[in-house]
């Protein structure tokens, strides 16, 4: 399937919703064999994050669950959790997202089927983490960004609603942590031979965002609010309205602030003692900001960007998603592909965003059916055919029909 530099490393996902999928994928696009377990009768529970469909095909299960193969069991019976144990004998990383011991409840704790396969690692991401006295709380990125500290730094700034972030940034965050983890594990287990437990969580994929803020807490003692599209530590660091459109301006830097008051034409701004070094700047950011806010909206987005660019001020516009899939850099890095799936035909996917010198990393594989590749992944596990077809028709499996 790919030649990536994970190449012949065996995942089995046990990923559900997003953050053990989102795992689950990093991994399946550099190159490892991700082998998507989903528990019958209904599947990962995304299938059914209706609409939008494509074709009859959950949107959002198919984003995540690219590059993977499927296997459907039920594993509420022991006949299906010895396939489950069979699979996972043979597999270098197990990545899990269920909430607290469920595992263990359902009989395939670390514990277990390390006995089995001693060099496991197991990447375990819940809300909380799995130790603490929070271990057993279930978690969603929502709750996870308000426990973080994420909800009081998002939104217009103070007296105003808490705002959450528009991506889920918590399940995304948790779930490159923990394939970051997997990696940190994989290699230590070449040196040692042992495999181990990764351990991350929605609740720190959300503080290790804070890290701004966090910086500031701990040194002053006082928290800081939500400031619109402002920087925390840096001004004039934010985004503008213009005649026709929003603008960001990312002066962040001395030399990248003296730049802008002639671009802008208020060059007096260079000798206002409010706004010499970043200190001043962000004493009086509200003043600054409304002195070049009515200067942006003089121009439109294109103008200013123009303009900017040519004095090396780094800015940008305020894209849509609709118009960022089609932005030409997006293309360029081929963050937007085409892949074939197996019932709709050819749909469109977000790409892989590590490129390699020396590796291919494709989207080569859509999101599988239910059950798709349950036939061929036990019979690498060594079932026999017949065996197989009599799990399927005890209802153990499903077999997909395409």
């Amino acid at each position: 399937m790919s030649d990536g530099p994970l190449q012949g490393i065996r995942v089995v996902e046990f990923g559900r919703i997003m953050a053990g999928p989102v795992c689950g994928l990093m991994l399946a696009d550099l190159g490892a064999d991700v082998v998507k377990i989903e528990m019958l009768p209904r599947g990962d529970p995304s299938r059914r994050f209706l609409p939008p469909d494509v074709g009859g095909e959950s949107a959002a299960f198919m984003m995540l669950n690219r590059n993977k193969r499927g296997v459907a069991i039920d594993v509420s019976n022991e006949t299906g959790k010895d396939v489950v144990r069979r699979l996972i004998q043979r597999a270098d990383v197990l990545v899990e997202n269920f909430r607290g011991d469920r595992m263990e409840q359902l009989g395939l704790g670390f514990d277990a089927l390390r006995q089995r396969n001693p060099g496991l690692i197991w990447c375990a991401i819940s809300g909380f983490g799995r130790t603490g006295p929070y271990a057993r709380r279930g978690g969603f990125d929502l709750t996870a960004q308000g426990y973080s500290g994420l909800m009081s730094v998002t939104g217009e700034g103070e007296d105003r609603p808490p705002v959450k972030m528009g991506a889920p940034v918590t399940d995304i965050t948790a779930g490159i942590l923990g394939a970051v983890g997997v990696l940190a594990a994989y290699v230590q287990r070449v040196r040692t031979g042992e495999g181990q437990q990764v351990d991350t969580s929605l609740f720190e994929a959300g503080i290790v965002q804070t890290y701004w803020q966090s910086a500031i807490t701990l040194a002053t003692d006082v928290a800081p609010g939500a400031m619109g599209t402002a920087h925390p530590l840096s001004a004039p660091y934010e985004a503008f309205e213009c005649a026709d459109g929003w603008i960001t301006l990312g002066a962040s830097s001395q030399t990248t602030w003296e730049r802008v008051p002639a671009v802008l034409e208020v060059p007096e701004l260079l000798e206002d003692s409010r706004f010499r070094e970043n200190s001043d700047r962000m004493k009086h950011r509200a003043e600054l900001a409304e002195i070049l806010g009515a200067r942006f909206k003089r121009r439109s987005v294109e103008e200013w960007l123009c303009l900017l660019d040519e004095a090396q001020v780094p800015a940008g516009p305020v894209l849509d998603v609709r118009a960022m899939l089609a932005h030409e850099q997006t293309l360029a890095r081929q963050m937007v592909v085409d892949v074939e799936h197996t019932r709709i035909g050819t749909v469109k996917t977000l790409g892989v965003p590590l490129k390699f010198s020396g590796a291919n990393t494709p989207v080569a594989r859509a999101a599988p059916l239910l059950g798709e590749h349950t036939l061929e992944v036990l019979q690498e596990a060594g079932y026999p055919d017949a065996d197989v077809r009599e799990l399927n028709d005890m209802g153990v499996v499903r077999i997909a029909n395409g």
